[in-house]
């Protein structure tokens, strides 16, 4: 199997389909909204709000647009993610493939003021601390939540505020991600990007030219260096 190693400075993790799955939680959470938007389409919003911030998803699919509204409709969503994740049989929220030895190599390392690693999501701060702690990823000093950027993927403030919080410059950074949105994201920051097929197909993610395209966490290794980290990329 073909590799190729480059240095960084630092890894900016997404956190939905990157380190966790939380599918079936997504799945039963627009379930339970469509009760109160009957004219929702689920199917057509799962194929598209992967990657987006929960309060942009809700003002588009929903039609909810004044902001106190948006912020506590945002916050049942989340809350309804995980109340889901195990219902009927749920698989809940759980590790995808590769995260355990990335972060049994990483979590040393995610503490400021150096940090080698940080998180950048699309949730709300409840529900990123919530599905880390509840699939036992160690929670970096360095969290980028939906309420710390105006603008979320696939514009690049989550992702630049990331490498600024981590102390490097964004063109010094590789990102981590799986969806279309995440990886323009990276790419407008400046950042290297790393794709994975695990929440859409290969045309999707292939459209948007990540660096890399690789099935998921597994196929990378990384190695922490005293001022970064050496990633090393297995391709297919």
């Amino acid at each position: 199997m073909p590799s190729t190693t480059f240095h960084v400075d630092a890894i900016l993790f997404d956190m939905d389909g990157t380190m966790v799955d939380s599918t079936a939680g997504v799945e039963g959470a627009w379930a339970v909204f469509k009760l109160a938007y009957p004219g929702i389409d689920v199917k057509e919003i799962l194929s598209s709000a992967h990657g987006v911030r929960t309060v942009e998803n809700l003002r588009i699919h929903c039609g909810i647009t004044d902001p106190d509204e948006l912020e506590r409709e945002a916050e049942r969503f989340e809350k309804a993610i995980v109340t889901s994740a195990n219902a009927n049989g749920g698989a809940g929220i759980v590790l995808l493939p590769g995260v355990k030895a990335a972060m049994d190599e990483l979590a040393p390392r995610r503490t400021l003021p150096n940090p080698l690693w940080a998180i950048c999501t699309s949730a709300t701060r409840y529900y990123a601390t919530t599905a880390l702690g509840l699939a036992g990823v160690p929670i970096p000093d360095v969290l980028v939540v939906a309420e710390d950027v105006t603008q979320g993927k696939p514009c690049p403030d989550p992702y630049l505020l990331g490498a600024k919080l981590c102390g490097v410059k964004p063109e010094n950074c590789v990102v981590f991600e799986d969806a279309p949105a995440g990886v323009r994201s990276g790419q407008a920051a400046g950042c290297k990007t790393i794709g994975f097929l695990t929440s859409h197909t290969r045309e999707q993610m292939e459209a948007v030219k990540p660096v890399f395209l690789v099935k998921d966490m597994a196929s990378v290794t990384m190695k922490c260096t005293e001022n970064g980290v050496d990633i090393t990329v297995h391709l297919d």
